[in-house]
């Protein structure tokens, strides 16, 4: 009888292991499929289940024309995933009682300013995390982006910035806030963030092939090259450099690396028996601290979803009657994603080297496998509304075209826009004429430079000399008093990151 009954145990557990590594199977000949349609050159992917890692592989090219493969080691950078880091550290210090989460940030940062002086005084180091201050979602991004300010300068220049919802009463992604906590780090440690998080929680989960600039590139040769896109096919960019906003975005890494990350994660603080953060801290990193309202598409597109919040530097919702915590990142050519079902002891980390939403479909398509028997076309689905959203995106501009006045002159000779321009919040910008022709200059980041064509009226288009993965042409529209004199300048560049509608350049006499 004993023989039988383990002769049927030995059946069943064969047969579920084959079932696990089917499915394994099946989801590998997924992502492969899916990276073709969304023409994706390349990513890379890992899931860890059980404390262990249960697949790690590279799909596509590092690069577009060139031989060289991604495997489980190249580095992607990893973007707003970062923002998880920067939480951990902070959580490590409230274990060691070097701060509080409801510590003022002024306790730290006694130049910590925002639009209201009640406000600047009451912000708490959580409020920093959880996107809750009151500022519009990525408003200042253009005073870091590129620009020689240190960190500390950038979040002094946050002052300026202007009040878009009541404090705590409404969400506004802020990486800013990430860089004011990261400042809060080094003065509570005495340490910089890069050296904190590397000390305190790269070294002990073994995450050598993980950088934090794009500095330390040029010593590494596996390493994926970001991509855009230009007439619907992917185009190179070159890595762009955002060291003054690593705690918000900067890390650099590999899923190889991350699966350790996830693993960390999901033994709450815990890795190999060795604690990195407490328990207590880990349960209050994903306690949804602001909530939003699940929309009725959002509830058709995923019945499953009944709640969405943001924790501390996690989104976290449930899914098939678990609760998730995920985040995702955007840099430069590179869009990533990490999700996490504790209950499950499940998580997945996803990088590309493209611009698409490939990511989201796939952690969808991989929380299925583990959750439901659902067969479900995330990908195609994602597909469908990305083309759809490409599409009312090009109307768009054809009805920005529509509404120029042909036939018409500026107001006044060239000579008189040129000059010098200034925004409190961001510096100077410049205006020459160079060949017959007006040329932008922005002084704090001089790849933001562009030739100015007459559009209509006093309104210029900008065409950038470099070429950006997140924004193209744009409009300037140069203003008048009632003298007839240049007074100011507004610029337009419509994309979904950077507000230069947010500045307002004076002229200078």
């Amino acid at each position: 009888m004993k023989r039988i009954f383990f002769a049927l145990f030995a059946l069943l557990f064969i047969n579920i292991s084959a079932s696990a590594q089917a499915d394994l199977q099946q989801l590998d000949r997924y992502f492969e499929k899916a990276m073709r349609e969304w023409q994706v050159p390349g990513m890379a992917i890992a899931i860890v289940k059980d404390d262990k890692i249960v697949f790690a592989k590279g799909y596509g090219l590092r690069e577009i024309g060139k031989a060289d493969k991604v495997d489980e080691h190249t580095l992607f950078a990893i973007a707003s995933n970062t923002k998880a880091f920067t939480s951990a550290a902070l959580a490590i210090l409230v274990d060691e009682k070097k701060l509080s989460w409801d510590d003022r940030a002024q306790k730290f940062l006694p130049y910590f300013q925002l639009y209201d002086p009640y406000v600047s005084q009451e912000v708490r180091v959580r409020d920093l995390l959880c996107h809750r201050v009151g500022l519009l979602t990525f408003s200042g991004d253009l005073i870091w982006y590129g620009t020689p300010y240190s960190r500390e300068e950038v979040v002094r220049r946050a002052r300026f910035l202007k009040q878009a919802f009541p404090f705590r009463g409404g969400y506004g992604y802020s990486n800013i806030m990430y860089l004011a906590a990261g400042e809060v780090i080094e003065k509570a440690s005495g340490k910089t963030w890069e050296q904190f998080v590397r000390e305190r929680i790269f070294i002990p989960l073994g995450m050598n092939e993980t950088v934090l600039s794009t500095r330390e590139l040029s010593a590494k040769t596996n390493v994926a090259t970001p991509h855009g896109e230009a007439d619907g096919k992917p185009i190179t960019f070159p890595w762009y450099n955002w060291d003054s906003m690593v705690p918000a975005g900067g890390i650099i890494s590999s899923v190889s690396d991350m699966a350790q990350w996830l693993r960390l994660q999901l033994g709450r603080g815990t890795f190999e028996g060795k604690k990195i953060f407490s328990e207590n801290q880990s349960r209050i990193m994903w306690t949804p601290h602001v909530s939003f309202v699940v929309s009725r598409a959002s509830e058709e597109r995923n019945p499953h979803t009944h709640f969405n919040g943001y924790g501390l530097g996690w989104g976290v919702t449930d899914y098939r009657g678990c609760v998730v915590a995920s985040h995702s990142g955007g840099y430069d050519g590179m869009y990533s994603r990490t999700a996490l079902v504790p209950e499950k002891k499940l998580g997945l980390v996803i990088l590309t080297n493209s611009m698409t939403d490939i990511m989201t479909a796939l952690m969808y398509k991989t929380l299925d496998a583990y959750l439901s028997s659902e067969d479900r076309d995330w990908s195609a689905e994602g597909l469908k509304r990305s083309k759809e959203g490409q599409q009312r995106a090009m109307a768009e501009r054809l009805r920005e075209d529509n509404l120029r006045t042909l036939n018409t002159r500026p107001s006044l000779p060239l000579e008189a826009y040129t000059g010098s321009y200034t925004d409190r919040m961001y510096g100077d910008v410049e205006v020459k004429i160079e060949n017959g022709k007006l040329v932008l200059k922005f002084l704090p980041n001089p790849d933001l430079t562009g030739d100015l064509a007459h559009w209509h009226f006093d309104t210029f288009e900008v065409e950038w000399r470099k070429k950006f993965p997140f924004f193209g042409k744009g409009k300037v529209q140069f203003l008048m008093n009632e003298q007839g004199k240049v007074t100011e300048m507004r610029i337009n560049v419509p994309n979904e990151d950077f507000w230069f509608t947010e500045l307002e350049f004076r002229k200078k006499p």
